[in-house]
């Protein structure tokens, strides 16, 4: 029997499709722009990766899934790219060490860039053709992914180059640009919620990851979520009262941490001498005086449970933190700003990052994305200000280590 596959014009939804791909992938180009190659190069630790091979994979994730999924005669762009560039995919096959993708001084970055053109052009004339509906379907879900995933690695290539950049003694600035005036923050206001049965999780309605779903009911107990989140100032009250030499605030394996690392402040502060000892933070603006009304970051999750508990309060579960953030954010873009749910930093929640009852991982490679890092890290919330736009919402479920503290990962209290 001959079955005939029904056909549909795409136009208008390839077209949107290709904006939305060329405006992600072009700002991933930007946000390298005032690099030099030599920084594109370099890995400052092994939990970051060297902004030309966040390029490269990028690149590769559109190469693997879609082109040799729906091109066809598909070629590799080059064949050992297949292994440089594969970061996790256990499915895929071989993997280059990532501790060791800073050693990658070939391919030149010129090669990176010319790889990302050829890719895009081959992805662009997919999206040309008109596709039968099915496949439509999984290329556009497949092509959806791959951009929201290209997002995640812009924010870290922020991160990853504030940590490179920090380690260089001149204390370079990713960027030149005024320092923002800074208000006082305002008098911490607890928002009180009654708890019950409630609903967590994404609905499925439009884009999300696997890990947001499903959505499924949570009883919590009534609990009071503070209005903002902790500052500098309030931060380096807990620094000053000797809170890093205090094991009575600290969790045993963070005391461990903070004892083993000889830590005594956040990541990137440091006193300066030759201004009258006065705190200084580092930032992708580079060396400055500490703003201690901004939202303190880079904290890791022993920091933050060590802060709470000192502070006389503790950290949201991610359940309470999405409640929350659904009932309590206002319609003004102002009041939205205030209350600092979202566009600042993470957020640490106490919860341990595992499966929504019901989960179930993606057939295939793909599968690989969430579910198997779903042991021994926590849950962050919100997003930061180097997030994406568009690229932030509740149910948006972040996860790290405990110690990790090189991302914009900040503290909000409940009690």
């Amino acid at each position: 029997m001959n079955v005939q596959t029904k056909r549909i014009d795409l136009n208008d939804e390839s077209k949107e499709l290709a904006l939305f791909y060329e405006r992600v992938r072009a700002r991933s180009i930007a946000l390298a722009e005032p690099l030099s190659d030599e920084d594109c190069c370099v890995q400052s630790m092994p939990d970051a990766s060297p902004i030309k091979w966040h390029l490269a994979h990028t690149t590769w994730f559109f190469e693997t899934f879609i082109l040799e999924r729906f091109e066809p005669n598909f070629q590799p762009h080059h064949p050992a790219f297949r292994v440089l560039f594969n970061s996790y995919y256990n499915g895929i096959g071989d993997k280059h060490a990532r501790a060791q993708r800073g050693l990658l001084t070939r391919p030149p970055f010129a090669d990176v860039l010319n790889y990302r053109h050829d890719v895009d052009a081959r992805v662009m004339a997919l999206l040309e053709n008109p596709l039968a509906s099915d496949a439509y379907i999984e290329l556009n879900t497949l092509l959806e992914l791959g951009l929201q995933h290209e997002q995640q690695h812009q924010e870290l290539m922020m991160t990853d180059v504030m940590h490179l950049l920090s380690c260089n003694p001149l204390k370079p600035a990713y960027m030149e640009t005024p320092r923002l005036v800074s208000k006082q923050a305002a008098e911490i206001q607890w928002l009180s919620f009654n708890g019950g049965v409630v609903q967590i999780g994404h609905d499925n309605q439009d884009f999300c990851f696997d890990n947001e779903t499903p959505a499924h009911r949570q009883f919590l107990e009534p609990y009071a979520l503070a209005s903002r989140l902790v500052t500098n100032r309030e931060y380096l009250a807990f620094v000053e009262s000797g809170a890093y030499q205090n094991p009575a605030v600290w969790l045993s394996e963070g005391w461990d941490w903070v004892q083993t690392q000889q830590l005594t402040h956040p990541l990137y502060w440091q006193k300066k001498d030759d201004d009258g000892a006065a705190w200084h933070a580092f930032s992708l603006q580079g060396l400055q005086t500490l703003n201690l009304d901004a939202a303190v970051t880079q904290i890791s999750y022993f920091e933050a449970d060590a802060y709470a508990r000192w502070a006389g309060a503790r950290l949201p579960t991610e359940a309470e933190w999405e409640h929350a953030a659904m009932l309590a954010l206002p319609s003004d873009d102002a009041q939205k700003d205030a209350m600092q749910f979202f566009g600042q930093c993470w957020q640490w929640t106490s919860s341990s990052y595992s499966p929504y009852p019901g989960y179930a991982t993606a057939a295939g490679a793909l599968g690989e994305y969430n579910g198997k890092f779903m042991s021994n890290q926590y849950v962050l919330r919100g997003s930061s200000c180097v997030t994406p736009d568009g690229h932030s919402r509740a149910t948006y479920r972040n996860f790290f280590p405990a110690a990790a503290r090189w991302q914009f990962s900040g503290i909000r209290l409940v009690r």
